[in-house]
């Protein structure tokens, strides 16, 4: 929350520096169970911390089975946002996209007994379990990934040899008339095997080298206890992955639940369902590790600025417009993928995703906002929502007859309407607008219409 009030003054004054801490530190994220959507929002966040921290080093202290491909992919674009020193320690397995994210960083290590490998795409059956893939369709993936891989291994100085036969079970590997994996099987290295060197010049397998433990391997590299910050995985991540699949339907219900309270009496359930709705889906972002919090104070100002023109000043346009754009804008960069030292505007590829869910989310809640309109508003469901505004369907009856009543009354300008304001009418004071046009005090008026419950006058 902070960094992202920090990033909301560098957006508004660009080019300003934004730095925090010292350099020298390392930031430990843990990698855990299956490579899913809930891993790339803790590592996201583990990254955007320190770079925010100037961190010197990010180490992943990984133990996986591995998991989706799509996410894989995902967690090596946010590693490579971090321009620092990359270190991966597996820590007992990396298989599959665990070892797909090790080779996307600058260094592997192992512990003891470890293994790494196995990496050939499997489809997750129904049931749970895998699934063998149809040969071309192996076929098909297998050489997607390997050159995804392949490309993130050398930008990382790996051996891609090595990396294909994790991939490729008809990847023969030999080096130095070794036969480290032959024909037919998918390669699998053990600590002390990843270990061995090869080639000229003569270099490593895989790993640098085995390490008792996670603290011992922060020691070797340099760094004592007051230097090392680890990221804790939290249930928030789980959430944020439901609350990102469902992000299009939570803006459908919130502008939908908006669009009903601003046409109902009172404040009732449609009001509370829009506010939870946008709640949760500004919550989504924040815990997804994208932009902060601070949006949801600008759609808070924009939606105000809104109810304003509607409720107390109708007709003035110019507050509707700007309210409705902090509202667009805020929808927008609540989810809009921000690191620190980017520059402050977004560009094409981070707009991508946050621009498919809005449209989506407009375009749907237009198209149900005017069945609403057609249709909803001849039910009893639509009597019910309204009678809990005020004080039943009696209590509305009651007020449109008041409101017919007065068309044709005259009054007094208490205040100049521009073009709302305060105006006498016998022993009332109300407030009325104009249709626009500037009505000096003490002027004699004469009720038109009303509009949202509130009578629209002109000069006599």
């Amino acid at each position: 929350m902070n960094w992202g009030m920090l990033a909301l003054l560098g957006f508004l004054f660009v080019g300003f520096p934004l730095s925090r801490g010292e350099g020298g530190r390392v930031v430990v994220i843990p990698v855990r169970e299956d490579v899913d959507s809930p891993l790339a929002y803790l590592i996201r966040r583990g990254v955007k911390e320190a770079m925010a921290m100037n961190a010197e080093c990010l180490v992943l202290d990984m133990e996986t089975n591995g998991g989706r491909v799509d996410v894989t992919e995902e967690i090596i674009e946010i590693l490579n946002q971090f321009k620092g020193r990359t270190i991966t320690f597996v820590n007992r397995k990396a298989f599959s996209a665990g070892a797909f994210i090790a080779v996307a960083t600058s260094q592997i290590y192992m512990a003891p007994q470890s293994v790494i490998g196995a990496a050939a795409p499997m489809l997750m059956a129904p049931g749970g379990g895998v699934e063998k893939l149809p040969d071309s369709v192996e076929a098909k993936m297998t050489s997607g990934i390997s050159a995804m891989i392949r490309a993130t291994a050398e930008k990382n100085g790996h051996n891609t040899h090595v990396i294909e036969a994790m991939i490729d079970r008809n990847k023969e590997l030999i080096m130095d008339g070794v036969t480290i994996n032959e024909k037919g099987r998918i390669l699998t290295l053990t600590n002390l095997e990843a270990e061995k060197s090869y080639g000229n010049p003569v270099k490593p397998l895989l790993s640098l080298g085995t390490v008792p433990n996670l603290d011992g391997l922060l020691q070797q590299l340099g760094f004592n206890a007051s230097q090392v910050t680890r990221i804790s995985q939290t249930g928030a991540e789980t959430i944020g992955s439901w609350l990102a699949k469902i992000s299009p339907f939570l803006l459908i219900a919130g502008i939908l639940g908006v669009y009903l309270e601003f046409k109902t009496p009172g404040f009732g359930l449609p009001g509370i369902v829009g506010i939870s709705a946008f709640t949760l889906y500004f919550l989504g972002g924040y815990i997804a590790g994208l932009s902060g919090l601070e949006w949801v104070i600008f759609f808070l100002l924009g939606l105000t600025m809104f109810g304003v023109e509607v409720f107390l000043f109708p007709g003035t346009v110019i507050l509707a417009v700007i309210g409705g754009a902090l509202m667009f804008v805020s929808l927008l960069m609540g989810w809009v993928d921000y690191y620190p030292g980017m520059p402050r505007i977004p560009d094409a590829v981070q707009l991508r995703l946050p621009l498919f869910n809005l449209a989506i989310g407009l375009a749907c809640a237009a198209a149900f906002g005017w069945l609403l309109s057609r249709f909803f508003v001849k039910t009893r469901l639509y009597g019910r929502m309204i009678s809990t505004g005020q004080s039943g369907i009696l209590s509305v009856l009651k007020s449109e007859s008041n409101q017919a009543t007065e068309i044709g009354s005259e009054g007094i300008a208490m205040t100049d309407l521009r073009p709302g304001g305060r105006a006498q009418f016998g022993e009332q004071l109300k407030d009325v607008s104009t249709q626009g046009e500037l009505i000096q005090k003490g002027s004699r008026i004469r009720v038109l219409h009303h509009t949202n419950g509130r009578p629209v006058v002109v000069e006599v």
